[in-house]
């Protein structure tokens, strides 16, 4: 009977995760990974987060983008092996195109969305596939009374893979991520996609337990672009 009940379990994850990705691939456009920790079945956790793209280039020479971003985390642990991720806060954007000066967005609101499906959970190891959006809606910039309007849409889908230790787990994966620069001049629209032969990219992470209830998440995010996220969580 456990051994049927197992079976059963592990293929509605298995078919889970097939609908999700599918459902992904099309918008797979980076954001932080949240790390493998995920709140258990009915439990919360919230938590502070700070996300600081260092340099991601852009697609046809269209210059490279920076963005520091901060948020106030809140995950949902539908099950034990899936968790609905929500942020609120806000975000800047720094544009600087090919020969130009650079086009500096003060901050304004950011939001993101996402989920963790947890594929493996044994011998102190785990594996958890992930998808998360954001995006962030900085004032308008202005150059010669010239109005700038940017919007920053940043997607992945990412695998990771954890060692659990008694206070610090480790992880490691990969992820393929996209992020796309929407600028308007005036009232004139474009949409600047992140350099397409740096869509895949390395992700290492650790997080550090406090308490039972609380651990420090630290990531750093390379190859596709420079990155680093730093949170504080809580489970309740």
């Amino acid at each position: 009977m456990n051994s049927a009940k197992t079976s059963k379990k592990l293929k509605n994850k298995l078919l889970l995760f097939l609908i999700f990705f599918f459902i992904s691939i099309p918008l797979a456009y980076a954001a932080p990974c949240y790390g493998t920790r995920m709140p258990g079945k009915q439990t919360f956790s919230a938590g502070a987060q700070t996300y600081i793209i260092f340099k991601r280039y852009l697609e046809n020479d269209t210059g490279k983008i920076r963005s520091t971003q901060h948020f106030f985390l809140l995950s949902y642990g539908i099950f034990d092996w899936l968790s609905l991720d929500l942020k609120g806060g806000a975000g800047n954007i720094k544009q600087h195109p090919v020969g130009s000066d650079e086009l500096d967005y003060t901050s304004s609101f950011a939001g993101g969305y996402g989920f963790r499906l947890k594929l493996y959970d044994k011998q102190n190891l785990e594996a958890v596939f992930g998808f998360q959006h954001i995006s962030v809606h900085p004032r308008r910039a202005y150059i010669e009374s010239i109005k700038h309007t940017g919007v920053l849409d940043d997607w992945q889908v990412s695998f990771l893979v954890s060692r659990v230790f008694k206070k610090i787990n480790p992880y490691l994966g990969m992820r393929w991520s996209r992020l796309d620069y929407i600028h308007w001049i005036e009232e004139d629209r474009k949409r600047n996609m992140s350099d397409r032969a740096k869509d895949l990219g390395l992700v290492l992470g650790l997080d550090i337990a406090l308490s039972p209830n609380s651990w420090l998440n630290l990531e750093g995010q390379f190859l596709d672009g420079d990155s680093l996220a730093c949170s504080i969580n809580f489970e309740f």
